[in-house]
């Protein structure tokens, strides 16, 4: 069962907080554009592995207050937020897309309350140092990050006026989102019933410096990412890995941005051992 509820932060700003219970705790990170709906196809296996899947709509999606000009970083506040809230002290992190982003700059600013990162897709900081950015992208998500580069309002009028192009994605991702990730339709749709006011945010964040240094993550991290992704080509991800100082990197064969997720499973039981290793080894040590 997942619990919803709305966090009241300082300033009068709100957050849209979900919870499955008890276990260990695993902050799950959305991607774009999402809610923070816990991944329901990954809930039976979460409850078998003794996860706890907390999370949260990011600032601008349904009735999470928006903030203008928020980076990736600054996502480390909410879940600190969030995890005081609900007295949790330590956690691990997973996110799929930009929200792996998320996830990893949340562990390079909360070094000493992560556990564990599970990343799938993840987008590099836009000042990635060496990585070819937008290369091996797709015309159409190469052109609506370049729109974000260029500022809130071309990034406006380029939302109004586009169109889904299956290019991005592959006949294994189709696949992926017809079938087993059949539920993302559902979270893309209720992100967007708003306006695509969070969407937005989301991918100036993307194109903007990260206010965080993936070098500094000291948890172990893994990298899934698929090698036919073209949304958010694979060598982000083995870029990030050549950063993080504890990384494993997982390319796939023949998975795109969506199909990955096939492969979620896998990373979630990785996610549960390293967390527990690592709050069996903190507990010890106290």
């Amino acid at each position: 069962m997942v619990t919803e509820t709305e966090l009241a932060l300082p300033g009068g700003r709100t957050l849209h907080v979900y919870d499955t219970g008890a276990g260990l705790p695993v902050f799950w990170h959305h991607g774009t554009p999402n809610t923070g709906a816990p991944p329901r196809p990954l809930l039976p296996l979460a409850a078998e592995l003794g996860v706890r899947f907390v999370s949260f709509d990011r600032p601008g999606y349904r009735t999470s207050t928006p903030v203008p000009g928020r980076t990736v970083g600054n996502a480390a506040e909410c879940v600190a937020a969030v995890a005081d809230a609900l007295g949790i002290g330590e956690f691990a992190l997973m996110g799929h897309s930009g929200g792996s982003s998320h996830a990893l700059a949340c562990a390079a600013l909360l070094p000493e309350r992560v556990l564990a990162v599970a990343s799938l897709a993840a987008v590099a900081p836009f000042d990635a140092a060496g990585l070819d950015w937008f290369g091996g992208m797709a015309a159409a998500s190469a052109a609506s990050l370049r729109a974000a580069t260029e500022g809130r309002a071309a990034k406006e009028k380029h939302e109004a006026a586009a169109e889904f192009d299956p290019d991005v994605f592959t006949a294994a991702d189709m696949a992926a989102l017809t079938a087993s990730w059949s539920w993302l339709d559902e979270v893309v749709r209720a992100a967007l019933a708003h306006g695509p006011g969070g969407l937005i945010d989301d991918d100036l964040a993307y194109v903007t410096p990260w206010g965080a240094d993936p070098a500094r993550i000291t948890a172990p991290v893994l990298l899934v990412h698929g090698e036919q992704d073209r949304m958010v080509p694979a060598a982000h991800s083995a870029w990030l890995a050549g950063q993080c100082p504890r990384a494993e990197y997982r390319p796939v064969p023949g998975a795109g941005h969506l199909s990955v997720l096939d492969h979620a499973a896998d990373a979630l039981t990785w996610l549960a051992a390293q967390g527990r290793r690592a709050s069996e080894a903190t507990t010890g040590a106290r």
